[in-house]
């Protein structure tokens, strides 16, 4: 009797030690589920940002700022007092009557500017132009020359006066789309042999392709 109370003693002291030492089911489960030191940084570490790329514009074509050439004014086609006149090389006849010997003239005179007259980045001509008529007049005109991208388009010309002395043609400084044509003229009591003394400025420009006179205010 005696022994067999030692031995249930025994096995039972035993028991409790084992269960003691051993990690119980509930605290291994709850390690299992505690996230490692790396682990954790690898989860709250912030993904890096990516910035969208701008797209790139395709270059536009930069404007023409070549001038027209001489030849090409010298050689173009402009409408003078409603009629067409083909200038080559500087110069054109046009019978005033059929079968007149008696020529209208016109020739190409110069004082030539550059300047953008339409806005298109384009560099158009403004210049003189003479005519005779077998008289003692002559008769001097401003046209253009457009350019295009297929060459140029003469305007109509604008009237200046008969036996004037041309002085210069300029850019407009208040407005880069006009021009200013400056010679000198008679006062209108005097004869046509008196020098021409009075100073004219008219201003042009161009509207709806045309040359027109721009008038003071």
């Amino acid at each position: 009797m005696k022994r067999t109370k030692l031995y249930l003693l025994l096995t039972l002291t035993m028991a409790i030690i084992v269960t003691a030492c051993s990690p119980s089911g509930t605290k291994s489960q709850e390690l299992a589920t505690v996230p490692s030191a790396e682990s954790a940084e690898i989860a709250t570490e912030v993904p890096t940002e990516i910035v969208p790329t701008t797209p790139i514009e395709a270059e536009q074509p930069t404007p023409s700022t070549e001038a027209i050439s001489i030849d090409k004014l010298r050689n173009g086609t402009y409408i003078v007092d409603g009629q067409s006149i083909t200038l080559v090389n500087g110069e054109a006849e046009n019978e005033l009557a059929p079968g007149s010997e008696t020529k209208q003239v016109t020739r190409y005179f110069g004082n030539e500017i550059n300047l953008d007259l339409n806005g298109d980045g384009l560099l158009d001509s403004a210049f003189l132009i003479s005519q005779t008529s077998g008289g003692s007049g002559v008769f001097y005109y401003v046209v253009a020359a457009i350019k295009t991208g297929d060459g140029i388009v003469g305007t109509n010309a604008i009237y200046l006066g008969d036996r004037i002395a041309p002085q210069s043609t300029n850019v407009d400084p208040n407005n880069p789309a006009q021009f200013i044509v400056n010679y000198a003229d008679r006062k209108p009591d005097e004869p046509m042999i008196a020098e021409p003394t009075i100073g004219v400025s008219k201003i042009i420009k161009l509207e709806n392709n045309e040359l027109v006179e721009v008038q003071a205010n």
